[in-house]
């Protein structure tokens, strides 16, 4: 889990809501625009949704180690 999002924050570890990446995720994810999407926002989506991004954290935790 640590590994994943270590790598999905690269360059953007002390302002995770500007990383093009995470963006993405988020707005596939949720609907929301990429674009648009604040600091508020950002940890708002991922304090409403904890529960299934740890469920998804554990699954690419079990897929790294089956790849």
């Amino acid at each position: 889990m640590i590994r994943f999002l270590w790598l999905a924050t690269k360059g953007y570890r002390f302002h995770p809501w500007e990383s093009p990446y995470l963006r993405w995720r988020v707005e596939t994810y949720s609907g929301r625009k990429a674009e648009t999407l604040t600091f508020r926002e950002f940890w708002q989506f991922l304090w409403s949704n904890r529960a299934n991004l740890g469920r998804y954290l554990r699954w690419t935790s079990r897929m790294a180690r089956h790849g």
